[in-house]
């Protein structure tokens, strides 16, 4: 896509400070990280979400999250790594071009996790997780 950030940088139009590269896949260093080290990890052909990634390129990518969190979290010396991925503007995408943060955690980096709620009651517990399952079949 000609006017995808990321498809620019994996055509080197626009530089990044890249640490991680093989034949479907990209890494670079995020240019306003949570913590130092907080990576992008990034498909080379263009998908706007995790929704648009073909199984096949997932099964590929998938390894290169786990190899770069692994050498983020020792390289870094970090107490141990988010892993996020954001789907649709509503979830905080805001470059539309498939990407997986990782992100080095340390245990007095001042970084908090989103607050949770309980469900109200056993039943709308239950009626959320029937709503899931309906897509599965």
């Amino acid at each position: 896509m000609k006017d995808c950030l990321f498809c620019k940088i994996i055509v080197r139009e626009i530089p990044a400070e890249i640490v991680y590269e093989d034949d479907f896949s990209i890494a670079f260093l995020d240019n306003r990280p949570i913590n130092p080290g907080h990576t992008l990890l990034v498909p080379k052909e263009h998908h706007e979400n995790l929704y648009d990634m073909p199984d096949t390129l997932l099964a590929k990518f998938a390894p290169n999250i786990k190899k770069l969190a692994r050498a983020i979290k020792k390289g870094l010396s970090a107490d141990g790594t988010n892993i996020g991925i954001n789907n649709d503007s509503s979830a905080g995408q805001v470059i539309f071009h498939h990407h997986t943060h990782i992100i080095p955690r340390f245990a007095n980096d001042g970084h908090r996790h989103w607050k949770g709620a309980p469900y109200e009651n056993k039943d709308a517990e239950t009626e959320t997780a029937q709503k899931i399952k309906s897509m599965l079949s």
